[in-house]
């Protein structure tokens, strides 16, 4: 490999991932508890922590895509490679993918504008 050539980025284990995510979600839950919030009430709204791997996953596409968010179809094409790298993920992708309208307010669910 040339000098000028860019490395290619290596990825992460899924259980180092895993890891990661389930950190980010400690954090996340400590503030909200140190807020006062009641866990009865934002616990179930929390992604788990193969939803929180893959959405990782997927900011990184859009990092690397110059920042700029995906449309329906290539959310799709994002999370299915996703699915196709970390064969474990696969359900987390499926459910994410799911045409339902869902009650959790950070959904990765791309909606078309009714504008």
């Amino acid at each position: 490999m040339q000098p000028h050539e860019p490395q290619p980025r290596r990825r992460a284990s899924l259980e180092l991932l895993r890891a990661e995510a389930a950190d980010e979600l400690s954090a996340i839950i400590a503030e909200r508890l140190r807020e006062g919030e009641d866990p009865w009430d934002f616990m179930e709204d929390l992604p788990s922590i193969d939803e929180l791997v893959v959405f990782l996953l997927r900011a990184e596409n859009i990092e690397a895509n110059g920042g700029v968010r995906p449309n329906k179809a290539r959310q799709y094409r994002v999370l299915r490679q996703i699915a196709l790298d970390y064969p474990p993920l696969t359900r987390a992708v499926w459910r994410l993918l799911g045409d339902g309208e869902t009650h959790r307010r950070w959904d990765a669910t791309v909606r078309l504008d009714a504008s």
